[in-house]
């Protein structure tokens, strides 16, 4: 009797090792298979992300396709509507074209090289205004700022406010206006530009056209929560206001 109750009790004792070994050997196996497919899905992830990087290279790149001819047009009719004066007009067209072939493929270029390009793209523009319209441009820019030199502006984000501002005004109103602000302080840059503008403008609001689509594409891939851009019509005055942190962005830069 007392060997049948032994032997009963080895067998339980060798069920429930039995049962323990196949557990511990089930949670070794998933375990593994946990950190198999945690690693899978990193991979993917990772893959999806450098996905998504080429899909926004792409998306800015085809932008700047469409964007450079349009700019290319207005800037040559401005310069052939003002013959007699040709020669400032290709000097700084010279300066302007030099950007768009040489440093507009550039991913960045710096503060120092996009305003240069900005203040040749406004002169071009004043050609074909009239000597007493009222036109204010206010440059406050800091050279000493840490990111006046850096790679961090993304070329060609000053034509689109630039750009509207003297496709819709109307230049033969009395109470027409041009303002362009632009400032680099503290890592910060900012652009204010104002402008009177034409009654067909105001009457076709909705149909901003292709720059200004491209603009907010183009920031919102690029500086993500870095920038802001506000857009406000009042009195017949529209407003646009573009502050990006490059300091910061700088900084995002250097340690991602």
């Amino acid at each position: 009797m007392e060997d049948n109750l032994y032997l009963i009790q080895d067998y339980l004792i060798f069920i429930v090792v039995f049962i323990l070994f196949l557990f511990l050997s089930l949670s070794i196996y998933l375990f593994g298979r946990n950190q198999h497919l945690k690693n899978k899905n990193i991979k993917l992830s990772e893959s999806n992300k450098l996905i998504q990087n080429r899909l926004n290279e792409v998306q800015l790149e085809h932008i700047g396709t469409k964007l450079n001819p349009h700019l290319f047009k207005n800037i040559l009719n401005s310069v052939q509507s003002h013959a007699y004066q040709t020669y400032m007009s290709l000097d700084k067209l010279a300066n302007v074209l030099d950007y768009i072939l040489y440093e507009s493929n550039n991913k960045f270029v710096s503060p120092k090289e996009e305003l240069s390009f900005a203040i040749s793209l406004i002169e071009i523009n004043k050609i074909k205004v009239n000597p007493l319209f009222d036109f204010r441009i206010k440059s406050k820019i800091d050279k000493s700022d840490s990111v006046f030199e850096e790679k961090v502006f993304a070329p060609l984000i000053s034509v689109d406010l630039i750009e509207n501002a003297f496709k819709h005004t109307d230049f033969l109103a009395q109470d027409s206006f041009i303002s362009i602000q632009m400032e680099l302080n503290g890592g910060i840059f900012s652009m204010k530009v104002s402008n009177k503008a034409s009654l067909k403008t105001i009457l076709h609001k909705d149909h901003s056209g292709f720059g200004s689509q491209s603009l907010d594409q183009r920031l919102k891939m690029i500086y993500n929560n870095f920038y802001t851009l506000q857009k406000n019509s009042k009195n017949g005055v529209f407003t646009a206001e573009l502050t990006i942190n490059l300091g910061k962005f700088y900084d995002k830069m250097r340690y991602s």
